[in-house]
């Protein structure tokens, strides 16, 4: 007689050490945000390097500050939330986490809308083909933006999944990692905000 085996679907457990094969993901993400937080520096490096050596620019108009604040307020925060939710996926509340992912997402859509205004006023009296200041201050904060895109199509993906804990099967940590690479987004806006938007201010 013969039998049937039913294969049981991945197990969503509250977060355990995980051996090294379980663990790749992890660590190709932490790779990947290394990566390409040497890719920022290398930008950050031409700014300093184009400005003779002076971070203020002195003979451009410095960008106006507002919204880059509002922007960084948001972002920081989105970090939080989304810290938050990582905790409660911990502590087996998934429900939560995933709440707090959705509030996360918003939150970028969020600051997507404002750099679309900040591009706005800044095209008014700067172009990246004006000079060599309006190349890579467009160079830096548009592949800021790809990135935070990025970032929103991650947890876009681990939303749509139907476990967002930790399963026996890859991802296995898919919250955790996606939120990872948000909070090295969230960070390299703090950078940019004050070497690109803070420092010209300051005559």
């Amino acid at each position: 007689m013969s039998t049937v085996h039913i294969e049981e679907p991945p197990v969503e457990a509250v977060l355990q050490p995980l051996g090294f094969d379980q663990a790749r993901g992890k660590q190709a993400m932490r790779l990947f945000v290394a990566s390409e937080a040497f890719l920022f520096l290398m930008l950050f490096f031409s700014y300093f390097f184009l400005s003779n050596g002076d971070w203020r620019w002195l003979d451009q108009e410095p960008p106006k500050l507002t919204l880059s604040i509002i922007m960084l307020v948001v972002l920081l925060a989105s970090s939080a939330v989304l810290r938050w939710g990582e905790r409660r996926v911990e502590e087996g509340s998934f429900a939560r986490g995933r709440a707090a992912m959705g509030v996360t997402v918003l939150m970028g859509l969020a600051f997507l809308g404002l750099s679309a205004l900040d591009y706005k006023d800044h095209l008014q009296h700067l172009t990246p083909q004006m000079n060599a200041y309006g190349s890579v201050f467009y160079t830096i904060t548009s592949f800021h933006v790809a990135h935070l895109i990025l970032g929103l199509l991650m947890l876009g993906y681990v939303l749509i999944l139907p476990r967002v804990g930790q399963t026996d099967r890859p991802p296995h940590r898919a919250y955790s990692d996606a939120a990872l690479y948000w909070h090295f987004v969230d960070i390299v806006w703090v950078f940019i905000v004050g070497l690109l938007y803070i420092l010209p201010n300051i005559r």
